[in-house]
Order: C-alpha cells, then structure tokens, then sequence
C-alpha cells in the first residue's frame, strides 16, 4: 500500500487525503498551522465540483452551510449608493444559481470530518525532500525523518513543496496588480443577507453577511505593483492594509479598526501560478500550489476539489505514479487554463449575466468519468 505525504490541509489537502485513501492509499497530512486554520472568506463550489461532493456524500450538508444573499449594492468612496441589484451578487453571480457559496472553513470542517484515522502532522512543515528511486525521504522542521512513496503538494500560492522540488516561487508567479485582505466581524451592522461593495476605481472592499446574519466577512483591497512583505507577519500585513485603503468614508474607517484587532485576518495577493508540469520524479502539486487561478476568478476552490479528485483516482488506478501524474495532468490543464482565464474578467464593465455566462461555460469543461489511455 503507498504511503503519501500530503503538505497542506486546506480544500485540497483535505480533499485529497479523502480520495487517496478512497483509492486504497495511506495519506499522512503535515500542516504548519497548530490546527485547522480557521477564518477565510466565503468560496464557491460550481459545477463538476459539486460532482465531486456528491460523491463524498457531502452535497447536501454543503447546501445547508450555503451562504444566501438577498442582493449586493455598489457605494462610491462617500458612501453614496451608485447601484444595487436583487439578482446578482460580485461575490457568486447569479443569486439563482445553483452553485454553492460557503464559508473556507466550514467547507474543509465538513471534509475533515470523513478523514477520521488520517495522521495529522499540525505544528510542522517539510524542510527538505530527498527523491530516491523507490522512495522519498521527508525531512521536517520538528518530526524526525521518515520516507514515503510520494510527495503532494497542496500548500497554496506560496507552496513550500514547490519551492523545495521545482525552485523558487518568482519562476511561476504572475501578480495580477491587486491584494486583498479577509477578517470577521460580528454582524454590527444589522445586515440582513446582504453585500455592500465600495470602490475608487482602484481601491475598495466589500461586507458580506455570512451564518444567517450573525456575522460580516469584511474585504479591504489595494491596487499595486509587488510589494514585498512577510508572508507569516500579519501585523505587518494589517499595517499595510490600513496604509494602502485611505479615503472612503461610510463605514471604511470603523473596518479597519475592526481589522486592527482581528484574530482570523488573511490578507494575499492576487496572483496566478502558471507551471509547464506539476510533477517532477515522486512529487506533485494539486490546486493552488499547481495553478492557482486567484480569487478574481472565482474557481479556485472548485479546481481544488476537483484536482484532488482527478490526482487520487489516477493514482489508484495504476501503480506508475509517473503515469499517474501524466494522466492527471492531461485531464486537469484544459480544465484549468481555460479558468483562469476567468481571472481577467473586469466585472465593472462587463454586464453581470455575461460574467456569469462565461463561468457557466467553463465550470464543467471535464469528464470525470473519462478513461484516459
């Protein structure tokens, strides 16, 4: 029975140790975190992801955590209303649609969940890979050495996987101009199923009700070339924030208080990772670590769900992981490409039934059930 190292216990990892372990395989996820991270924003779950969770057995108890909306509205850098809508919203599109808007972390409560008896490694990191062979051998920052059959790497747009089996991240990152930061707050406002967006036609945010009202989910965004930062200092990060989204009014100054004191802040930017192969001898990458698509496209979490899908079976069906690889690959990079490209949709000008035509187009553009030669 293969064991697999998997790094990274977000969608994809967890997803991944799922399906892997569905396949007859032994997964083993090292997570940085001391636990399972928490906080987040809301993501959506569309097309042959929702496949996928019905097959976990999941669909239904995601549609019952889904995220409902009774519309969005646009304010100017004053405060003043320039647009509402009853029928769309920036953050899922259609609100008829029948994909899912969820929270990050309820999603990967849910899958978690069916990993009962998967070893966890929390507190810990890779620091190092040694390709054999027939093996890996896995150095960690705490554990002591142990060897595995395969490495996989879901560790997100900043993956230490990848750096350490494929070479530094500016190799594969392409920024697309903006960042964007995530924290909760309690429902102050008295938001009733409701997103208020703000912008200056560079920078800008949005509040979001999530939990039936109990809670807002706010965003604070800056338009810039790369800045350099500490990933892991989030003070820092909050600073830069408050330095950067300057000039509205309404209740911009009151957020970035809140964010001040904020415990589940996640700020990142947004940016694409574009590889020529995502495998290299007994190690491979999956979802954001592979080919992140950014949040401005909307399908990160679907290309997550699905990859850890695709990657899993192909790996149960063959014991040539080089095989594996090549086939998950094949499936995966038309899949993947053309959603993207969804990333460079400028939903300010285009009309919101076009956007959501365009996501509609791509969101199922697999077979999940095709049978590669």
């Amino acid at each position: 029975m293969k064991t697999v190292l998997i790094s990274g216990s977000s969608v994809a990892g967890t997803a991944l140790a799922y399906w892997l372990r569905e396949q007859g395989l032994t997964p083993v996820v090292v997570e940085r975190a001391p636990a399972q991270r928490r906080g987040g924003q809301a993501i959506d779950v569309r097309g042959a992801a929702l496949t996928v969770l019905r097959r976990m057995g999941l669909e239904d108890q995601a549609r019952a955590l889904k995220n409902h909306s009774n519309g969005m509205s646009m304010l100017d850098p004053e405060g003043n209303e320039l647009f509402r809508s009853e029928e769309f919203a920036l953050s899922s599109g259609s609100l008829d649609s029948d994909d899912v808007e969820i929270l990050r972390e309820d999603l990967v409560d849910l899958v978690h969940a069916r990993n009962d008896g998967v070893e966890y490694l929390y507190g810990d990191s890779i620091a190092a890979i040694h390709q054999e062979d027939d093996a890996v051998t896995v150095e960690f920052e705490h554990a002591a050495p142990r060897r595995f059959d395969l490495v996989l790497g879901a560790d997100g747009l900043h993956s230490n996987t990848r750096r350490l089996a494929f070479g530094p991240e500016s190799a594969y990152i392409n920024h697309l101009g903006t960042y964007l930061s995530v924290f909760s707050s309690d429902n102050y406002l008295g938001m009733d199923r409701w997103q208020t967006w703000f912008n200056d036609g560079t920078n800008g945010g949005a509040v979001m009700t999530v939990r039936d009202n109990a809670e807002l989910r706010i965003y604070l965004g800056f338009a810039s070339d790369p800045v350099e930062y500490d990933h892991r200092d989030t003070e820092a990060q909050k600073r830069l924030v408050a330095e950067r989204v300057t000039g509205f009014s309404w209740e911009v100054p009151t957020f970035l208080e809140r964010m001040a004191t904020a415990e589940d802040f996640y700020f990142d930017s947004m940016a694409q990772i574009e590889m020529d192969a995502w495998s290299t001898g007994r190690v491979a990458l999956v979802g954001d670590a592979a080919h992140c698509a950014a949040p401005l496209s909307g399908q990160g979490t679907s290309l997550a769900l699905v990859g850890a899908y695709v990657l899993a079976y192909e790996l149960g069906r063959t014991d040539d992981h080089a095989v594996a690889f090549a086939r998950y690959e094949s499936r995966m990079r038309p899949f993947v490409e053309a959603n993207q490209q969804l990333a460079f949709i400028d939903r300010q000008t285009v009309d919101p039934e076009e956007a959501t035509r365009r996501v509609d187009a791509v969101k199922n553009l697999i077979d999940l059930d095709e049978d590669v030669d």
